[in-house]
């Protein structure tokens, strides 16, 4: 029988969650199917996790080629998925046909496998057109990363082609949508950024590990380690070494220097572009740093990118107040 495996949050406010039982990956007989949600708004280090991941999983020799992530954590909204299930090419589909199919493909793509599929997203968790953006019944499990807004932004702004002020406003945006590839893959409803955040960070209906971009930075072993475990990938020190040097940055920028990497956009001359905490202090300006901080700063709070608010304590002392 698994075992049972217990997730906890980053930050207190929100609940710990535990696995009904490891997520063994791989072929194991009595172990569960299903997708393993790899969520995150665009640019908050998805594509570093799922490179880590599949590198540890296959656990070769040499760093894994960037073209191959897919053999283990695929893409949710890859074409791939939708055209079983469609009656003409998916890239000739309108935005609300693909809601209506979404579901239904990772369902389909949850029944097809015998084994747990991590499978990045970056939508929102909620409805598009009026139809659910992500399967419940499909899902066994959630890792989400959230990154500050503010370095979000400029990322943001050189992935999709925009200004910093343009890419401000996208991430305030509740009908904000990742545009498809046709040909490769089909849109995304994001939402805003907290939007975002909010509609993750409140799932309930599986296990959820909550990691922060900038914990990652910091403690890469520790974090990442500490993913690799709790999944019940392996215990073995030395293999997720190996895999958090071959997933390392700078790995991954001159695997793309050689290479090139298919999900690297076409407004910007590298997807692997700076990978630090902060950089946002010499790209925006103060007043745009204000706008992120006042639209976002809830969710800001709560993950430690700002300060609590302030409130009157016992005899007129300030104190921290709670956001739940």
């Amino acid at each position: 029988m698994a075992q049972r495996s217990h997730l906890r949050a980053v930050t207190p406010a929100v609940p710990v969650a535990d696995f009904a039982a490891s997520l063994l990956l791989g072929s194991h007989s009595g172990v569960m199917s299903g997708i393993l949600w790899l969520a995150s708004y665009p640019k908050s280090g998805n594509t570093w996790l799922r490179v880590f991941l599949a590198t540890l999983i296959l656990d070769e020799p040499d760093p894994l080629p960037l073209q191959r992530i897919n053999e283990v954590c695929s893409s949710e909204p890859n074409e791939v998925w939708f055209k079983p299930l469609a009656t003409k090419p998916v890239s000739e589909l309108s935005d609300k046909k693909i809601a209506a199919l979404r579901v239904k493909a990772q369902e389909r793509a949850a029944g097809v496998n015998r084994n747990i599929i991590p499978m990045k997203t970056h939508s929102l968790l909620g409805k598009d057109h009026g139809y659910p953006t992500i399967s419940v019944k499909a899902t066994v499990g959630v890792i989400y990363i959230v990154r500050d807004p503010r370095d979000v932004a400029v990322s943001v702004a050189d992935h999709y082609g925009l200004t910093l002020d343009q890419a401000i406003e996208m991430m305030a945006d509740k009908a904000a949508r990742g545009r498809g590839m046709p040909g490769n893959t089909v849109h995304e409803l994001m939402g805003g950024w907290s939007d975002h955040v909010r509609s993750w960070t409140r799932w309930k209906h599986t296990p959820l590990l909550l990691l922060r971009y900038e914990d990652m930075l910091a403690d890469t072993l520790g974090q990442l380690g500490m993913v690799a475990k709790k999944l019940g990938i392996t215990q073995d020190e030395a293999r997720i070494r190996r895999a958090v040097a071959f997933s390392s940055f700078k790995t991954l920028q001159a695997q793309e220097q050689e290479s090139g990497f298919v999900e690297k956009s076409l407004h910007s001359q590298r997807f692997f572009r700076s990978g630090r905490a902060g950089g946002w202090r010499d790209k925006l300006t103060p007043a745009q740093a204000a706008a992120i901080e006042v639209f976002h700063a809830e969710q800001m709070r709560r993950f430690g990118y700002l300060p609590p608010v302030a409130t009157a304590g016992p005899a007129g002392k300030p104190s921290a107040a709670k956001v739940p």
